[in-house]
């Protein structure tokens, strides 16, 4: 008889055999001081449910009988937390009494209408370990048949998605951050702009103050706040860096380190409290770093989630946002910085243009009143003066021309960047125009020994242009051919291409190093080392070729 006593007993909890832990409890524990009584009286059904929970490696729950008694599996421990192992063989609203107000109506649902519930990233506040915690969890409450066919309890698969929401939010803030503010360009609009995308993530930071340094006056000041109004108590618009606050702004600078505000409801009444029914009761200051050493330090205060620890994980990512802004700053002071380089550059561009237009019309008059006569005289005394004063004359008036050419060139830049070309554009029979400019320098590039190809077929229509910035362009153009063709063939050609005509010169010169083509158009620039047939030149021929066709929306 003691035989058959004993194997029935062991028949009874066969069902709790295995399952870690908790199949070890609930075979210790003595559950007829419970209302579900002891095991052998156990309903087939509540062994059924228990047996698949104990053997599933997903967190899950068996909640039994009118007071909903709490059955759950090893995974299940990290879900209830603290709260394990008292939980065990206690009423679910007394287990979960601080959330019992969103689950006590589902578990309804399921024991008095017999309908199961679904629930994807449903956030609870947990007290499981001492302080109340946000959590987001997916779970199902499916009912479960007793052997009479009522519904007897109650089984649960529980889903944690709190990392994965919370890490998904963070990364968002990050990534608009990044985004928003790589376009700033100045510190007001990065700060500006950062605080505005803090505004996305109320869960993670109910408030945000951005401050930044003034080294001068030894004082920082307010740049940027998000969800709490400047003229709150706990906003001042500066603060001495020698003086006491609330704020440990002259630690954080000195140590460069994180310094955590604790106890805030003890300085201020009411703090702004993002999605959260309570106001945080913890801050922390956190440095901005400066870019360089002469980059603009800060720093960011963050109220933190009052349902959460701030862990290294939380940490973690308000350095992330703090390294963000930073880089921000960051940037607009490098733009601000190019931006004075450029407009410095711009006025020594100016400046230098003037003078040369200055110097241009001083040079100007006195030359045009040196050639007139120079030119008179060797025409009217061509039969009276030597061969060898001749030469000397003409050889002052090429120089001449030569100068006056330079000079004439430099003043067109200088009316040209002061907006003062205004360009007269009339229809023209733009291949034959072409032809009559390319043919002036036939003879002289035949004189050379070399072959001189104009092909310019007529065009369907007349071209609007400026005759006199046409002409400047194809001589421009040709003569730099010629200058630097010691042999071979110089090329001019002009085609139609639907909208737009195409205008090309090519030679067989000595060509342009890969190095100097950037450089190409830019003013006063000379390729070093290059052979031509004078060494003479500005430098400014091809610059102001480009500033003409560019005229003519080239």
């Amino acid at each position: 008889m003691k035989n058959e006593s004993t194997s029935a007993s062991n028949a009874d909890v066969n069902f709790l055999l295995g399952g870690g832990e908790m199949g070890a409890r609930m075979r210790e524990r003595d559950w007829s001081k419970t209302s579900l009584g002891p095991t052998q009286q156990w309903p087939q059904s509540l062994k059924t449910a228990v047996r698949i929970m104990l053997t599933c490696r997903q967190a899950m729950f068996v909640w039994w009988g009118e007071e909903l008694i709490n059955l759950y599996n090893d995974a299940y421990k990290a879900i209830i937390g603290g709260k394990h192992p008292e939980a065990l063989g206690q009423p679910a609203s007394d287990v979960w009494r601080e959330i019992w107000d969103q689950v006590g109506p589902r578990a309804e649902s399921a024991m008095l209408k017999n309908e199961g519930t679904y629930d994807e990233a449903l956030l609870l506040i947990m007290e499981r370990n001492g302080y109340p915690e946000e959590t987001y969890y997916t779970f199902s409450y499916s009912p479960v048949p007793n052997d009479q066919g009522n519904t007897g309890g109650i089984i649960c698969a529980n889903t944690d998605d709190t990392q994965r929401i919370i890490g998904e939010r963070q990364l968002a803030l990050l990534r608009e951050l990044a985004a928003r503010t790589a376009d700033a360009r100045t510190f007001d609009q990065a700060c500006t702009l950062s605080a505005n995308c803090l505004e996305s993530n109320p869960y993670d930071l109910p408030f945000a103050m951005i401050y930044l340094v003034d080294p001068d006056r030894q004082q920082v000041f307010l740049a940027g706040t998000c969800r709490i109004g400047q003229n709150h108590v706990a906003v001042p618009e500066t603060v001495d860096l020698d003086s006491d606050s609330v704020w440990p702004f002259a630690e954080v600078i000195r140590t460069h380190q994180a310094k955590l505000i604790s106890d805030l409801e003890v300085s201020f009444s009411s703090l702004p409290c993002g999605v959260w029914q309570r106001s945080p009761h913890q801050a922390i200051a956190v440095p901005i770093a400066p870019s360089g050493q002469t980059g603009k330090a800060g720093i960011l205060i963050v109220g933190l989630n009052p349902f959460r620890l701030f862990d290294d994980n939380y940490k973690r990512f308000i350095d992330l946002v703090a390294a963000q802004i930073a880089a921000s700053i960051a940037n607009a002071q490098a733009y601000e910085e190019e931006r004075k380089r450029a407009q410095a550059l711009a006025e020594i561009d100016r400046a230098k243009t003037v003078f040369f237009s200055n110097v241009s019309h001083e040079f100007r008059t006195p030359l045009t009143l040196m050639l007139g006569p120079l030119e008179e005289t060797l025409a009217n005394c061509a039969t009276l003066l030597p061969a060898k004063e001749q030469e000397q004359l003409k050889m002052v008036q090429r120089n001449g021309l030569r100068l006056l050419k330079l000079v004439n060139s430099l003043l067109d830049f200088s009316r040209i960047e002061a907006g003062r070309v205004q360009a007269s554009y009339e229809p023209t029979d733009l291949a034959t125009f072409t032809a009559e400019l390319a043919s002036v320098f036939r003879s002289a590039v035949e004189r050379a020994g070399m072959e001189l190809s104009v092909n310019c077929p007529s065009l369907p229509a007349p071209v609007y242009v400026d005759r006199e910035m046409w002409e400047k362009i194809v001589l421009n153009l040709l003569s730099n051919a010629f200058k630097f063709t010691m042999a071979g063939k110089i090329a001019v050609s002009l085609q139609w291409a639907n909208d737009r005509i195409e205008f090309a010169v090519q030679d067989t010169g000595i060509g342009i190093p890969a190095e100097e083509i950037p450089h190409l158009f830019e003013r006063f620039h000379r390729v070093k080392g290059a052979q031509g047939r004078t060494f003479e030149g500005s430098g400014i021929g091809l610059s102001l070729v480009q500033e003409l066709v560019q005229m003519h929306g080239g």
